[in-house]
């Protein structure tokens, strides 16, 4: 038989894999028992019945069913089970360790089907990667490893050209040094164009070097990626279930998918696709109703069960919904008072308290214990992912409209495409999927941006903020050449923008959380690795969103901000102190003014100020013994300092950051919308 037909393929592998965990978990139950053990055995029973059903094999779904009647008794309970059951659940895992054990050894032909029944599909636990998409990864890897090695043929080109003009250049400076078979005149020419040709030459291979970096880029981030699974691998295991599951139950229901494209490691798909199996199935048998009752509440005859995936920055989100019944909460009181789960004395849960006990598993309102539901076991075994994976699991529901569970889980690796940014110096990536726009500004533009924080897009104001700000929140931002574009990002809260110096393309990458003991803003989100080996950030759209927002809550709008106190601008320079007010106050700032350091120091005593903005050179009193006295005194440390001076030295500079400024802004190279953004973020609020 072909391997490629073989319908048992991934069921022996599956099945092996559960019966090592079933005979593990017995023994573990024959030595101690109590009600971990026993959830855990369940689960197991479970899934490998499910499976069995899936491929036809009736023997080992029948005995992992009667296996799971043995431990019922004993779920929940701190008892361990009674010599009988125990040898029945002996017996009952080597009956299903002998049938698998079968079909490793004897491999059996595929069911026929009917001429409406579709031949039965695999539909294992584990995430089983498509070999297909395996191949489409691996073609489109040698595409960009072929268009890279086609990028070393004007390498090569330019080699020989560059032997060339080192021979003309030995040649001209042969005869430079004897004086033979030339003229000032002629020498003067030859140079020119040896120097001409060289330019050229340096220039295409400037170029030839830049693409192949690029591509190489890509071919790096294509050869990480294989080692991600697409989420979308485990939905046909789930369409399957829902389909078998339906059958079984007389029910018309379509499965949807949405996100087979995000891709992340298979240690995490495979625990999650065995646990939205159950989902599944219990969403079809409790939550999806008999076609009468949903043509009776105006609801169309098929339902409809939905898996969703989702990058969320750091995370991981999946999702099952279903337009059914929702969860009856009334039944579930019903049964939870029922077992004894609710303490005693205490009122009746509230529904979310509900939602809760059917996250710890064992409560189901199924009235019978059918082939695919009626345990209680489904919930348990998303909760145990949950915890197994560092994850969060929230359940919610709609009477009459259906159920939602959702699974978030932290990400190791996650692949994506990201735009390059360059902001005060630094190369930082933004996930492509939550960029909308990019909108070049001019030096007007970005000024009206920063002053205002609101840029016009799509006939709207959206917030603003340089990304620079952002980056360097509490430290000094560095020099750079200004915002030159602003980026337009959609947040969990709506639209946003970010003022970035110039955009650096696009590439694919493979993201990878932060190390542990890495502190970092909420801006960042995961890191990558360049090409040369450099760590570069990974944005978190999310974060910047909460900067951008002055971490206000969504829709608290700017009248919820605290009035920034006033500044104080010390100048001994009348000319340079009316421009700096007019500065601030177009930006809505109140100023104070001071001509001597020693004026300042008094005003500054007199009045609680925001910030300082001083200049160095004045008479008396300097800049940088304002700002150490400033420092020095106890009621003055905590406001912030920026140095404005026509000073542009590295040591002048080391020398404002060792006397406690907090900025330091040269004149000669003076920037308006510059000053603004170190004064947005340190000016201090009443």
């Amino acid at each position: 038989m072909a391997e490629g037909k073989d319908p048992l393929r991934y069921f022996r592998i599956e099945a092996r894999e559960l019966v090592d965990q079933i005979s593990a978990g017995v023994l573990d139950l024959d030595q101690g028992g109590g009600p971990e053990p026993v959830a855990r055995l369940l689960r197991v029973a479970h899934t490998l019945k499910g499976a069995a059903r899936v491929v036809r094999q009736k023997e080992i779904a029948d005995r992992a069913h009667a296996f799971e009647e043995v431990l019922i008794p004993y779920r929940g309970v701190d008892v361990p089970p009674a010599a009988d059951a125990m040898r029945e659940l002996l017996r009952l895992n080597d009956e299903i360790a002998a049938r698998v054990a079968e079909l490793e050894d004897r491999p059996k032909p595929p069911v026929a089907s009917g001429p409406d029944e579709p031949a039965p599909a695999p539909a294992p636990a584990e995430v089983v990667v498509n070999p297909r998409a395996v191949t489409a990864d691996l073609d489109e890897l040698l595409d960009a490893v072929g268009e890279t090695t086609a990028r070393m043929a004007p390498l090569r080109a330019g080699c020989a050209t560059l032997e060339r003009l080192h021979r003309a250049a030995e040649t001209l400076a042969d005869q430079l040094r004897t004086g033979r078979g030339t003229t000032p005149a002629t020498a003067r020419s030859a140079a020119e164009r040896l120097a001409g040709k060289l330019g050229s030459a340096g220039r295409r291979f400037t170029d030839a070097v830049d693409q192949m970096q690029r591509e190489l880029d890509e071919v790096r981030a294509r050869a990480e990626s294989l080692r991600l699974v697409p989420a979308g691998s485990m939905f046909t295991a789930m369409r399957r279930a829902v389909r078998d599951a339906a059958d079984a139950e007389g029910k018309r229901v379509r499965f949807e998918a949405r996100g087979a494209g995000v891709r992340m490691g298979a240690h995490l798909l495979g625990p999650v696709s065995g646990a939205f199996l159950h989902l599944v199935r219990n969403a079809v048998v409790h939550g999806i109703e008999p076609e009468p009752q949903r043509l009776s509440a105006g609801k169309p005859a098929e339902g409809t069960v939905t898996v969703e995936v989702e990058r969320r920055g750091r995370h991981a989100a999946f999702r099952c919904l279903d337009d059914g019944r929702g969860f009856d909460l009334d039944a579930l009181r019903d049964t939870a008072r029922d077992r004894g789960l609710l303490p005693s004395g205490a009122g009746p849960p509230d529904d979310a308290g509900l939602l809760d006990l059917v996250l710890r598993g064992g409560i189901s309102t199924s009235p019978s214990v059918t082939e695919v539901a009626g345990r209680g076991i489904g919930m348990d075994a998303v909760r145990e992912v949950a915890a197994r994976l560092h994850g969060d699991v929230r359940v919610s529901s709609t009477p009459g409209a259906g159920a939602r569970v959702e699974l978030v889980i932290p990400l190791a690796l996650l692949s994506m495409t990201g735009l390059n940014v360059e902001s005060a110096g630094m190369t930082s990536t933004l996930p492509l999927d939550a960029v909308r726009a990019c909108v070049r500004l001019s030096a007007q533009d970005a000024t009206t941006a920063a002053v205002t924080g609101r840029i016009v897009y799509d006939g709207g104001a959206a917030p603003f903020l340089p990304l620079a700000e952002a980056l360097y929140a509490g430290t000094p931002v560095p020099e750079s050449t200004g915002v030159g574009a602003a980026v337009v990002v959609k947040g969990e809260a709506g639209l946003f923008a970010i003022g970035v110096d110039r955009l650096a393309g696009t590439s694919a990458l493979v993201a990878r959380p932060l190390p542990d003991l890495a502190r970092a803003s909420p801006v960042v989100g995961s890191v990558t690795v360049d090409a040369e080996g450099n760590p570069r950030l990974v944005l978190d759209p999310d974060g910047l969103a909460a900067e951008v927002a002055g971490g206000r809550p969504a829709g608290a709008g700017p009248a919820a901000a605290v009035a920034p106190l006033p500044i104080l601008v010390v100048d001994d320079s009348l000319t340079t102190r009316m421009l700096e007010r007019s500065i601030l106050e177009s930006a809505g700032y109140e100023v104070d003014l001071a001509a001597s350091g020693e004026e300042a120091l008094e005003m500054a005593r007199a009045r609680r100020y925001g910030l300082f903005l001083t200049d160095i050179d004045m008479p008396g009193i300097d800049g940088f013994t304002f700002v150490e006295r400033t420092r020095a005194d106890p009621r003055l440390a905590g406001v912030p300092a920026i140095l404005v001076s026509s000073r542009a030295g590295a040591a002048d500079r080391e020398r404002g950051r060792a006397a406690g400024a907090d900025a330091y802004v040269a004149k000669g190279e003076f920037d308006q919308e510059r000053l603004l953004g170190h004064i947005r973020r340190l000016v201090v609020r009443s």
